[in-house]
């Protein structure tokens, strides 16, 4: 009682003096009797559910003829089961441990009521790998599915089927029905019989028991022919048809072996009469190649697609989680995290078993299709006495027909697009609208806490507010959701091809192999060729365009330096290097001194040499001549280098007075002299390397990959201090062109041009460069970014330092070792022999003016 009134205080609802509480706190009068207290009534036990009662009948007996044998259809399963008579197996090697298996009925069910059964014979236990295997390793769903469907249950809406781990499955629907079965018999009972309370509903039985209610059938299903079907991992099967079960059920009934021929209907796969097909589809990359091969299996069921898409496609309807898509359409990449399928272990398994399954085969393979070499190992695969070889071409234009499903498709992926966007803003306003409600709701609570505490006497107007809250609130549930209407604009009903996020063909693929694409011939071994858009010369005709418009657009990824280059470039470098030293030995006085003795001395060597002959020979005037031409020739010159004709120059490494025609050349010179032997060498032996009429250059856009590649140094046009590569061609117009139609660069000299003549072009455009700049043309000026120096030594601090710059002083000599460049490397030679560099780093042995 104390509790009662303690509960009726503490509720700000109720009156303290409620009728409970006049009940409870009753006195009775004088001379009556205390009421007893009320004992509280015993609950009732639970009733023990009632068993179900059965209410399959028992069949009636068939007349009429009967069905004349029922079978799993070999030709309606995946290359994977391995058939036995009555018992069907599965590959469990090779990654094909973690395929399901699928095969289905060679009859269908379109009326009655009839059963089949199946036993796990034997489990398998295959060794595995991985940390993401799936689970379970071994699976058998049994149950129905349409004709032409997929052979795998579970996997889309024309199948139904129950599982080994007790689940009843439809579509994206998974609910628990049965236990789970291992060692049992199953009995499946398929009900279409419309005069049974069980109509258009299916059942199981274990071991002549059943473990469940009548399951029902989706209406879609409903009035379609079903096929007895299994799919099934790492387990043999044996499969009963009838007409004697194994184990009887409760109730009589037929085996589909025993069937009435009016209530079953024969499978339209079956194995074909004549020798099966091999067909290697043949297109272009990016022009519906694969809409057609899809096209082509819709058409025609009974055909297999091989390909590592379908592989792909295969692994994940088996249970296996695929993270991410990477690679092409073409080669997809295999990320499952499964070593036995990540190496493609299973496309060497499906190469070898099914040339010896009499099947109809469609090879999806773009790129070996493409290639003379790809399709020659392919119809070696197949016996031109088993199998007959088909190749057809699907270039060009499409048809029609072709164009109307491209078109569809586009259509269903825009609307599928656009249902996913007003389904995300719906749920994002459904979660705004949800926070403003629970805001509401918090704020009435409290709005009516502080009423009760005011103990407000009548109707409290909060509540009519509530009320209209309510009201509103209701009303917003009562929004429904328009219709999404999506159309095609006019630029996609002109699209003759799909696109997609994902290329058919990598861009590294198709650089290596692009050259090699060509139309197949029946000198290859074809039976036939067809040409299924476009006529032959049609084709013909534009495979060569696309490949020469490929070779202005991809790179030559499997071209290798010649040995022509490779002698070329390693004489350039020795020049460069000589050269660098003498502008270094010229630019310090003491060794300009020496070098001019040491020149005079040669020179007097030789003098006295000559002199000494002609006297011998009696000729004293002769041997006095020379002795005047060598007094002339010692004497100083006055050399007068601004007014010299660069392209006149002999001697390039000495005017006169020991001055080479490099004397007064920079960082930015040097770079360019460079540059323009080494542009030259790259664009005549690309052209010898790569052997290629169609393909003389290349573009712009390629210089840089393939000037790595020849040169092993980055091609970095941002040091230049140019807007654009115009700019440059403009400073190296004397070895470096661009063809205005192609886009190729081209060279200026010819291929036998010495290096002389590159540096009496740099020479000349110093000078020009000069003469703009004095005449005040500050545009002339080159801004070249030098690369940074190298970190000091500590060994070398406090040595030879410009002071408070942190920088190398100059040095006397040619550049250290660390400034010098190597010769050319071969990839494929032994360890590279140390020899200098000439890369040129800022202070690299000469004076900036």
């Amino acid at each position: 009682m104390c509790e009662r009134i303690r509960a009726t205080r503490q509720s700000p609802q109720k009156p303290y003096l409620n009728s409970e509480l006049l009940v409870a706190f009753r006195v009775p009068f004088a001379g009556q009797e205390k009421p007893e207290a009320e004992k509280p009534a015993e609950p009732a036990e639970p009733a023990e559910p009632a068993e179900p009662v059965e209410q399959e009948k028992d069949a009636e007996q068939i007349s009429g003829p009967k069905v004349k044998s029922v079978a799993l259809n070999v030709a309606d399963s995946t290359l994977n089961v391995i058939p036995y008579g009555r018992l069907v197996r599965t590959f469990t090697e090779g990654g094909m441990q973690y395929l399901l298996a699928g095969v289905r009925a060679d009859t269908g069910i379109k009326s009655g009521r009839y059963m089949f059964e199946v036993r796990i014979a034997e489990t398998i236990t295959p060794m595995e790998t991985g940390d993401r295997t799936p689970q379970p390793k071994q699976l058998l769903r049994v149950g129905f599915s349409l004709a032409q469907s997929s052979l795998f249950l579970a996997d889309g809406c024309d199948s139904l089927c129950f599982d080994s781990e007790g689940l009843f499955i439809h579509d994206k629907t998974r609910k628990k029905a049965t236990p789970k079965f291992r060692d049992a018999t199953v009995a499946v009972l398929l009900n279409l019989d419309q005069s049974s309370p069980n109509k258009n509903t299916v059942s199981l039985f274990l071991n002549g028991v059943r473990s469940c209610q009548p399951q029902a059938i989706p209406e879609h299903l409903c009035g379609k022919p079903l096929y007895p079907t299994l799919s099934y991992k790492n387990v043999s099967v044996e499969v009963n048809f009838g007409p004697t079960p194994r184990k009887t059920l409760p109730f009589s009934c037929h085996m589909l072996a025993s069937a009435a021929a009016a209530d079953v209907e024969a499978s339209p796969c079956k194995a074909a009469g004549k020798k099966p097909e091999v067909v290697l589809p043949v297109g272009l990359p990016s022009q519906g190649f694969f809409d057609w091969v899809d096209e082509f299996v819709e058409k025609n069921p009974g055909y297999i697609e091989l390909s590592d898409r379908k592989i792909l496609e295969w692994a994940q309807k088996s249970g296996l989680w695929k993270p991410k898509a990477g690679g092409s359409s073409d080669k997809p990449e295999a990320n499952f995290g499964v070593p036995a399928l990540d190496d493609w272990s299973v496309r060497r398994v499906l190469a070898s078993v099914s040339p010896a399954l009499p099947r109809n085969y469609v090879i999806g393979e773009l790129k070996a299709n493409l290639i003379a070499a790809d399709r020659e190992a392919t119809l070696c695969r197949f016996n031109p006495q088993d199998f007959a070889r088909k190749a057809v071409v699907v270039m060009g234009d499409p048809t029609p027909e072709y164009k109307a499903r491209v078109q569809a498709l586009l259509l269903a992926e825009k609307r599928t697009k656009a249902e996913q966007e007003q389904k995300r803003k719906a749920q994002a306003e459904e979660r705004k609208r949800m926070l403003d409600l629970k805001r509401k709701k918090a704020e009435e609570a409290k709005k009516a806490k502080e009423a009760a505490q005011k103990k407000k006497e009548g109707k409290d107007e909060n509540g009519e507010d509530a009320k209209a809250g309510e009201a509103e609130e209701t009303a917003e549930d009562v929004k429904m959701e328009e219709p999404v209407v999506v159309e095609l604009t006019e630029e996609e009903k002109a699209l003759s091809y799909r696109t997609s996020a994902v290329v058919d063909i990598s861009d590294r693929e198709l650089t290596k192999s692009f050259t090699k694409f060509s139309l197949p011939s029946k000198e290859e071994g074809f039976d036939s060729v067809s040409f299924a858009w476009q006529s032959e010369g049609d084709c013909g005709a534009l495979l060569k365009k696309w490949i020469l418009q490929k070779k202005l657009t991809q790179r030559a990824e499997d071209l290798q330096p010649g040995s022509g280059f490779k002698e070329a470039w390693t004489k350039w470098q020795k020049t460069i290097q000589d050269w660098r030293r003498r502008h270094a030995d010229y630019k310090e006085p003491s060794k300009r001194k020496a070098m001019a003795a040491k020149k005079l001395e040669e020179a007097k060597k030789a003098m006295e040499e000559e002199k000494k002959k002609l006297m011998e020979a009696g000729d004293e005037d002769a041997a006095k001549a020379v002795e005047e031409k060598f007094a002339q020739d010692s004497a100083p010159v006055e050399v007068d280098f601004d007014d010299l004709d660069v392209f006149a120059v002999e001697d390039v490494l000495d005017l006169g007075n020991c001055m080479p025609l490099f004397a007064n050349f920079v960082y930015e010179d040097w770079t360019l002299l460079s540059l323009r032997a080494e542009l030259h060498l790259l664009l005549h032996h690309f052209k010898k390397d790569l052997d290629d009429p169609d393909r003389p250059s290349f573009v712009e856009a390629h210089l840089g990959y393939y000037y790595q590649k020849y040169f092993k140094k980055s091609w970095n046009f941002n040091q230049y201090g140019l807007a654009k590569f115009t700019d440059f061609l403009e400073i190296m117009k004397d070895v470096l062109t661009a063809d205005s139609t192609s886009g190729f660069l081209q060279a200026v000299q010819a291929e036998d041009a010495t290096v002389e003549t590159f540096l009496k072009y740099t020479e000349d455009h110093r000078r020009e460069r000069e003469r703009r700049v004095d005449a005040g043309d500050e545009t002339a000026k080159l801004k070249f970014s030098r690369p940074a120096p190298p970190p000091t030594r500590q060994a070398d601090k406090g040595k030879g330092s410009v002071s408070g710059k942190g920088r190398p002083a100059a040095s006397n000599t040619y550049e250290s070792s660390y400034y010098q460049k190597r010769p050319y490397q071969s990839s494929s030679g032994g360890p590279p022999a140390k020899q200098p560099r000439t890369s040129y780093a800022w202070n690299a042995g000469y004076s900036r003016r």
